[in-house]
């Protein structure tokens, strides 16, 4: 079984999207139509922008997604089951039939600037925390006064916790006085996957909720579950939870492989999941998308 796998922020590049622009008519029409819902030249700032646009939510969002599903329509492979990290969830879903690509971009616009929006509001942030377990990191997690949770099950020996900007600088020491190789806190705007994100959720629930979903043509293996899932009304309320609950993409890497997956295509912008996969199991085969 093959398995197709979308990153999120931190996969962008000046210069991402040009080689599919140039080589293929169709995707030249997806960027076109692209520009036209976001109501602005936003392949002139995936080709020829700053580092500093691209780092922008309410560009990298749909700059990555946009990237990502027109790679995967360029593409003359198929997959068998298809997942997403963070954002890349809303690409995954795209390339499996369950929202259109324009209804797509429309939902991450919206995840975007909601995200924004509530990161303007708290002071909040998130660290990578390396070379301790998930279980010792749940538990002095849940022992703190303050606002701190694991967001991101990156790898069995990388998780990324997310909240309060104190409570995270705090914890960070506790972590590595409780056997913690290393933190880091990472140059993000706000604290993603946690209940600091509940008033973004809370916005991006109405507009899933007036979207048109239907039943994906792959098995889609959700974050919030690690669980592959097809039918519309599940993913629905799957993908409304996402925002305040972690990424379990390590879950679902083993449950992939577990259920008969031995080959992982990384359809996007750069390979950050495929360096992930390999630090979660390196028997298996773990490649960048081409066209």
């Amino acid at each position: 079984m093959k398995a197709f796998i979308f990153p999120g922020q931190g996969s962008q590049f000046s210069g991402m999207g040009y080689d599919l622009f140039k080589s293929s008519q169709q995707a030249k029409s997806f960027f076109n139509l692209a520009n036209e819902i976001i109501g602005f030249d936003i392949c002139e700032i995936m080709f020829e922008g700053s580092d500093e646009q691209l780092q922008q939510t309410q560009v990298t969002q749909p700059a990555i997604f946009i990237h990502s599903v027109i790679l995967f329509f360029c593409m003359k492979d198929t997959p068998s089951v298809v997942a997403g990290h963070s954002l890349g969830e809303f690409s995954a879903l795209a390339s499996a039939g369950c929202i259109s690509f324009e209804d797509g971009l429309k939902l991450v616009i919206q995840r975007a600037e909601a995200m924004q929006i509530t990161c303007t509001k708290s002071d909040s942030t998130m660290a990578a925390v390396i070379g301790l377990n998930a279980k010792k990191i749940e538990e002095i997690c849940a022992q703190q006064a303050g606002i701190i949770v694991p967001a991101n099950y990156n790898a069995p020996n990388q998780i990324v916790v997310s909240g309060e900007k104190k409570t995270i600088e705090k914890t960070c020491q506790i972590l590595l006085d409780n056997g913690a190789k290393k933190t880091v806190i990472l140059p993000v705007s706000g604290a993603f996957h946690s209940p600091i994100m509940e008033s973004a959720k809370t916005k991006l629930k109405l507009a899933i909720e007036n979207t048109c979903f239907q039943d994906s043509k792959y098995p889609v293996y959700q974050n919030v579950s690690a669980q592959p899932v097809s039918d519309k009304n599940s993913i629905k309320e799957n993908l409304i939870s996402q925002l305040t609950s972690p990424v379990k993409w390590y879950q679902t890497i083993e449950n992939m492989i577990n259920q008969g997956v031995s080959e992982f295509i990384e359809v996007g912008p750069k390979n950050v999941l495929t360096g992930l996969n390999r630090r979660i199991n390196r028997e298996v085969s773990s490649i960048k998308a081409t066209i």
